[in-house]
This record gives structure tokens, C-alpha cells and sequence, in this order.
């Protein structure tokens, strides 16, 4: 990374590295600072995808019904939304978010003072029964663009549009046939 990185400084491209370069270069940013972003960013993006594709085919082979209905489809659309379906089931980063409270607040009956430290498990949105009825099955057909795999507003991953182009390769590829019995 740290060559890509020296690369990116000496013939920038359109690409977050050569970005990063800029920053280096203004002085908003230390080399060092943009090489460990780049590598971190490197292994999100392989580890986490990875990982949903072995996820999302363990949790197909548990839900046959669900499996059948991709493997028949040769529809981008279903198939876009089945990934969609499948990142809110298994919200494969489990990460909590943490913030500080502005102001009083009460939610739920309890009162949060200003101040207090705050833990949030952005993925128990994604089980959330009013967002997503019956929200422990996993549905394919279910609408889930707005679930928050992706963590949500100025938060997002970077990578999402990519791991989602991943993802709908890997499982709208159809099953290679099996040989014949020898």
C-alpha cells in the first residue's frame, strides 16, 4: 500500500488514494494517516463482503424456500433486492455507534442527561418489527432499501455500491450443473 500510495502522490488519478495525496500534499493529512486508510479500507472492503457471501449462502441453504426463489429468477431487479433482503438479515457489522448527548432527553421513559455517553447498535434497526414485519424471517420479496448494513446519512460505507455489485454477481451466478454420477 505504501508504494500504491507513493504512486498516487507522484502521478495522482481519479481514485481515493490519489485524494488522499492531495490532503498529504495541503497538509491535512500525514502519510502515514492515508497508507493505514488505505489499508483499512482494503480490508473492510475484502473481509466484510467475503464474509456476506459466506453468510448470505449459509443463510440461503437454511432457507430453501428463499434459495429456490434466486436460483429461478433471472430478474437484476429481484436479484438487487434479495441482496438488499439478505444485508438487513444478517447486518454482518456489528459495530456500536457511539455519540454524547447534547441535551436532556427522555426516550422510552428514560431520561438521558446532557453529557451522558451513548452506544447505539445501528444494525437492531434492521430487526426492527414496525420498519420490517416479521423482521426474524428472512424474505427475499421483502422491500429493505432502507436498511442500515451500510451504517446511514453522513455515516455510510464508502464501499457500499461496489460490495452491492459484488454480492448481486455472486448470487444471481447461476449454479454450474453437476457431472453425471461415474
Amino acid at each position: 500500500m505504501g508504494s500504491l500510495f507513493q504512486r498516487k502522490l507522484a502521478d495522482p488519478g481519479d481514485d481515493v488514494l490519489s485524494e488522499m495525496g492531495a490532503k498529504v500534499r495541503a497538509g491535512e493529512m500525514a502519510p502515514q494517516e492515508a497508507i493505514s486508510m488505505g489499508v483499512a479500507m482494503l480490508i473492510a472492503g475484502h473481509e466484510t463482503t467475503a464474509t456476506m457471501i459466506s453468510l448470505g449462502t449459509l443463510a440461503l441453504f437454511e432457507h430453501p424456500d428463499q434459495l429456490a426463489l434466486l436460483r429461478e429468477t433471472d430478474d437484476p431487479t429481484f436479484v438487487n433486492g434479495a441482496v438488499d433482503e439478505l444485508l438487513r438479515y444478517l447486518s454482518i457489522v456489528h459495530s456500536g455507534l457511539r455519540r454524547v448527548a447534547k441535551d436532556d432527553i427522555e426516550i422510552g421513559g428514560q431520561t438521558i442527561r446532557k453529557g451522558d455517553g451513548l452506544l447505539f447498535d445501528l444494525q437492531a434497526a434492521n430487526w426492527d418489527p414496525e420498519a420490517f414485519p416479521e423482521s426474524e424471517r428472512l424474505d427475499l420479496t421483502r422491500p429493505a432499501p432502507q436498511h442500515n448494513a451500510f451504517g446511514y446519512s453522513p455515516h455510510q460505507c464508502l464501499g457500499q455500491n461496489l460490495a452491492r455489485l459484488e454480492l448481486q454477481v455472486v448470487y444471481s451466478t447461476p449454479r454450474p450443473p453437476r457431472p453425471p454420477p461415474t
